[in-house]
């Protein structure tokens, strides 16, 4: 019998500058495509991370005290942003969210892709390749 996948909280870091909010999240596991990140215009920051195929062949698991699995999380960001013009990276595990101040947020679903060789040993960091608007 398979179990079922827990949620995860994912613990966050948020820096304030002068122009931009930034929030860092450790998702460990994951690849670029099975991250998404949304800004809503009620200006909150939604991040959530799904593993796919990952880890089914362990044999005999001895300690298990941080596991790969699905993340979510969701929190409302000190000021307004342009999700629009937000910039999203994922690299040796962690991802971070680069989101430019605005008069008022504007939503937008940010997605990443993989950069690097596909079928090698190195990967590369990811980047945010589209932001779309949802209105």
């Amino acid at each position: 019998m398979q179990e079922k996948q827990k949620i995860q909280n994912v613990p966050v870091k948020v820096y304030r500058s002068a122009d931009r909010i930034t929030v860092a999240a450790p998702l460990p596991g994951l690849q670029p495509e099975d991250i998404l990140v949304t800004v809503t215009e009620q200006g909150h920051l939604v991040i959530h991370g799904e593993v796919r195929g990952m880890l089914k062949d362990i044999k005999e698991l001895l300690i298990d005290e941080w596991s790969v699995g699905q993340y979510h999380r969701e929190l409302e960001l000190p000021e307004p942003v342009d999700g629009l013009l937000a910039n999203a990276t994922y690299g040796n595990g962690v991802l971070v969210v680069s989101l430019p101040k605005s008069a008022c947020s504007k939503a937008a679903v940010l997605r990443l892709e993989k950069v690097g060789l596909d079928h090698g040993e190195h990967i590369g960091l990811a980047g945010h390749v589209r932001s779309s608007d949802m209105t």
